[in-house]
C-alpha cells in the first residue's frame, strides 16, 4: 500500500502546476485511500456520564462473517415481519424481527457487496463480481442472476417491477424484477478520483434520482431511463484532481417535494424534486455516510464524525454534537426524541433531538458498526461488520 500511495503521489505531483499545492495533495491522497477526511486525529475517548435512558438488548444473532472488515454496503432490510441480512461470503438470512429466530438461510457462495433490497416477494443483492442476484423472500431460493458492468456498491432499489442498480463505474441499470432481464441503462463517466462508495438511487414517483462522484444529482425516467434533469450539488474547487475531489456517496432522501443530499467536501443541499433547482446549500458540511429526518429537521454524521441537526427549510445548523468526534459513525437514524448512531468499537449511541446531548449507549459487538441502524416499532436493529445482528430498545430508568 505504501508503494502504491507513493506511485500515485508521484503521478499527481507531476501533474500539479506548482509546488505550493504539495501539502494539500498529501492530505487529499490520505483522504482518498482512507475513504474520507484526514483521520490523523485520534477518535474521541468515550466519557462517563449519567444516562438518561436505559438500553437493553432484545436479541442478538450472527450472520456469517458480516462484511469481514471490507468496505461494503451490506445493510439489513425489513419487511413482512422479517429482517434480511447478508454477509461477504454469500450467506443470506431471514430472521423474525421480534425474536431473531432463523426462518431460512441461503448459502449462495458469491461475494455480496451491497443489499439486500426488497421487492414484491424478492430479495435483491449485488456482488463484487458484477452480478445481481434475486432470491425468493419466503424460501431463500435463487430466482435469477444478472450480469452488470462492474461491482455493485449501492443497495438495489425496487419499484413497479423494476430493479435499479448503480455500479462503481457510474452506470445505472434497470432490470426486470421477475427474470433479471435488462430494461435499460444509463452511463455517467466516473471522475479520476473518488471516495470508495456509491450512494443508492431513490425512486420518487416515476423518477430515479441518483448522486454521482462529480457532485451532480440527476433524475432519470423510471420506465425507460430517459434524462429528466441534472443539477450541481457539490461544486469542485481548486486546480488539481485532489483539490477538486467531491463526491455524492450519501443516499439522497425525498421529503415533501424536496430531495436532500450531502456530499463529501461539497456541502449539503435541498433540491426541488420537480426540476432539480437548488433551494439551499450549506457548504460547511462534508459527509459520506447518510441522512435521516423527522417532521422538521435533518440529521447527519459528517466526515469527522460530528453529528448535526439542520433545519429542513433553510439548511441552517441548529446544533452540532462533537463528543463522538472521529469515532467513524454510521449514518444516524431518528425516532421519537432520539438520534441513534453506531461507531467503530461496536457501541450504539442515543442522542437527544433537542440539543444532541448523549442520553445512553450500549456495546453490541467487538467490531465496527458501519450500516445505518433501522427502526421499526421503536426497536433499533443494528448490523456490525463481524456479522453481529442485534435488536435494541429503550426504557426509562
Amino acid at each position: 500500500m505504501r508503494l502504491l500511495i507513493c506511485v500515485v503521489f508521484s503521478l499527481l505531483l507531476a501533474a500539479c502546476s506548482a509546488l505550493d499545492g504539495m501539502s494539500d495533495g498529501i492530505k487529499g491522497i490520505s483522504n482518498y485511500f482512507s475513504g474520507g477526511e484526514d483521520n490523523a486525529e485520534p477518535p474521541a475517548v468515550l466519557q462517563e456520564y449519567t444516562p438518561e435512558i436505559t438500553l437493553e438488548e432484545v436479541w442478538q444473532e450472527s450472520v456469517g462473517v458480516g462484511a469481514d472488515e471490507h468496505t461494503l454496503k451490506l445493510v439489513p432490510a425489513i419487511g413482512s415481519g422479517k429482517i434480511f441480512a447478508a454477509d461477504r461470503e454469500g450467506v443470506v438470512q431471514a430472521r423474525s424481527i421480534s425474536t431473531g429466530a432463523l426462518i431460512w438461510e441461503a448459502e449462495t457462495e458469491v461475494p455480496f457487496s451491497a443489499g439486500p433490497g426488497l421487492g414484491v416477494g424478492t430479495v435483491i443483492l449485488g456482488t463484487s463480481k458484477a452480478d445481481v442476484l434475486a432470491l425468493n423472500s419466503e424460501s431463500g431460493e435463487t430466482l435469477w442472476t444478472a450480469k452488470v458492468s462492474s461491482e455493485v456498491l449501492s443497495v438495489p432499489v425496487i419499484a413497479n417491477g423494476i430493479v435499479i442498480v448503480r455500479t462503481t463505474d457510474g452506470v445505472v441499470v434497470a432490470l426486470n424484477e421477475k427474470n433479471g432481464g435488462k430494461l435499460w441503462s444509463f452511463e455517467h463517466n466516473a471522475p479520476a478520483l473518488s471516495v470508495r462508495g456509491v450512494g443508492a438511487p431513490i425512486i420518487v414517483e416515476d423518477h430515479v434520482i441518483e448522486g454521482y462522484d462529480n457532485g451532480k444529482l440527476m433524475a432519470l425516467r423510471l420506465s425507460d431511463g430517459k434524462y429528466v434533469w441534472e443539477t450541481s450539488v457539490a461544486i469542485p474547487k481548486g486546480r488539481s484532481e485532489i483539490e477538486r475531489l467531491v463526491d455524492l456517496d450519501v443516499d439522497p432522501i425525498a421529503v415533501n417535494g424536496k430531495v436532500y443530499i450531502a456530499s463529501y467536501r461539497g456541502g449539503a443541499a435541498a433540491v426541488s424534486e420537480l426540476d432539480g433547482d437548488v433551494l439551499w446549500r450549506n457548504e460547511a458540511i462534508s459527509a459520506y455516510t447518510g441522512l435521516t429526518y423527522d417532521s422538521q429537521y435533518l440529521y447527519l454524521s459528517d466526515a469527522t464524525d460530528d453529528v448535526w441537526q439542520l433545519e429542513q427549510r433553510t439548511g441552517s445548523s441548529l446544533w452540532k454534537q462533537k463528543d463522538l468526534h472521529q469515532r467513524k459513525l454510521t449514518a444516524p437514524v431518528v425516532y421519537d426524541n432520539y438520534v441513534v448512531v453506531g461507531d467503530f468499537e461496536g457501541y450504539v449511541h442515543w442522542l437527544s433531538t433537542s440539543d444532541g446531548r448523549q442520553l445512553g449507549r450500549i456495546k453490541v459487538a467487538d467490531s465496527a458498526i458501519d450500516a445505518q441502524p433501522i427502526v421499526v416499532d421503536n426497536i433499533v436493529y443494528v448490523y456490525a461488520k463481524d456479522g453481529t445482528l442485534a435488536a435494541l430498545r429503550t426504557r426509562l430508568p
